[in-house]
């Protein structure tokens, strides 16, 4: 493991003891370095890369804080980052997702019934004004789930909910560092229901291409280190 992800592991385990605290301030850089026994650099390394998620909040003149996100939301970013860090198979996944979800949403535009549209619709219209990130990715996960079920392929639909299973950690991820996430996420599913409710195979396939690519494109970058994608 890289220093910098044992110290970001280190951290973690601070807050996971409840030795840090959401909201709560850090030591200042000299004694922590010294008590983790992390050079001064590694530790601004992983300040870095925990501040951009926005696990830790650095206010100049100030100190760095503990964010006030929930305790489960912060594990589960650090927990991405190391990963992230360490390979790339996260990237492999989404690639493979935007092969094989197209096809699935062409499936299910000539196959859907009535009722699993309306499902669908109702799904979206279940969500809160102001969706939480855990809200938004639970409704991701169904959204998704529920069109590959409709497509009809009973094997494909399987292997999509295995991938499904190893990209939620990323879309938490994304959900936490991205401005404007949620109403672009819920635009593109809103977009995806009307060309099912049409019928319109191509416009399906294109809509859930452009849907995961976007989300592959950010994770690119931020796995290259050049910071959250901008939304346009």
């Amino acid at each position: 493991m890289a220093v910098t992800d044992t110290a970001i592991e280190t951290i973690k385990q601070m807050i996971v003891s409840g030795e840090l605290r959401p909201g709560q301030r850090l030591p200042p850089e000299k004694e922590l370095s010294e008590r983790l026994g992390l050079s001064r650099n590694s530790l601004r390394e992983a300040v870095k890369s925990l501040d951009l998620i926005r696990v830790l909040d650095v206010r100049r003149g100030d100190g760095t804080y503990v964010t006030s996100l929930e305790p489960g939301l912060l594990l589960e970013a650090m927990s991405f980052v190391v990963d992230l860090h360490q390979d790339d198979s996260v990237l492999e996944i989404f690639e493979v997702r935007r092969l094989l979800e197209p096809h699935a949403a062409a499936r299910a535009a000539t196959r859907i019934t009535a009722e699993e549209l309306d499902a669908l619709a109702a799904e979206l219209d279940a969500l809160p004004a102001e969706p939480t990130v855990e809200e938004l990715v639970d409704h991701d996960v169904r959204f998704h789930a529920a069109i590959t079920a409709a497509g009809g392929n009973t094997y494909l639909a399987s292997l999509l909910d295995s991938l499904t299973s190893a990209t939620v950690r990323a879309r938490v991820w994304r959900g936490i560092t991205q401005d404007g996430v949620t109403d672009r996420t819920l635009a593109e599913h809103r977009g995806i229901l009307e060309a099912l409710r049409r019928r319109d195979t191509e416009m399906a396939r294109a809509a859930l291409t452009v849907h995961i690519g976007g989300v592959e494109a950010w994770l690119r970058r931020a796995a290259e280190g050049e910071g959250p994608v901008e939304l346009r």
